[in-house]
């Protein structure tokens, strides 16, 4: 967001901005960033979350995922600690290796949102998860071989699926290559 940008609408999380040029974005006020976190079993399984998202009027199908800095008086959280704490609220899993994948844009063309996305390894499960009060969120477990077919699947039955799971499976193989040869077999 520009300082030049004029504020169109304040809601209570967004607000809606025009650019000296015409141009109208949404930006994110209650937040400094959002956070997703490819989460990856030891048996190589990947943690999917499903929960209905309001924009779409139906289940969306992500990786584990929220904001940053959006919790008053914790408005400076660093972005790690978002991912670990997004990571348990969501699927009751903690993890012991993190990798910051990549930081990218969500819909450039829509909002200055910014996604950092992280891979996370060595889970221990602490607790059911589903997210808090209200979001309701499943958890899926779905081989890292099989998440492009169990993907599609969920489509054809009406869920849409969120792109940032293929960016970070992708991202992670890339690292793991580098690192851990053994990671996708």
């Amino acid at each position: 967001m520009a300082d030049s940008d004029e504020v169109i609408h304040q809601g209570r999380f967004l607000t809606y901005l025009r650019t000296a040029r015409g141009w109208e974005y949404v930006s994110r006020s209650n937040a400094k960033g959002c956070v997703a976190v490819l989460a990856m079993t030891d048996d190589k399984r990947i943690l999917l979350t499903e929960q209905f998202r309001p924009p779409l009027g139906r289940a969306v199908i992500e990786l584990p995922a929220g904001l940053a800095g959006d919790i008053p008086l914790q408005e400076d959280e660093p972005l790690l600690v978002a991912a670990k704490r997004e990571l348990k609220e969501e699927t009751g899993y903690v993890a012991k290796n993190w990798t910051m994948l990549l930081t990218g844009t969500s819909s450039a063309g829509m909002t200055d949102e910014v996604v950092s996305l992280f891979f996370a390894t060595g889970l221990t499960k602490m607790s059911e998860g589903g997210g808090v009060v209200g979001e309701n969120i499943k958890v899926h477990y779905v081989h890292q071989s099989d998440v492009t077919k169990w993907c599609r699947d969920r489509q054809a039955e009406g869920m849409r699926v969120d792109f940032k799971i293929f960016a970070a499976l992708h991202l992670a193989r890339t690292v793991s290559q580098s690192t851990e040869s053994k990671l996708w077999y």
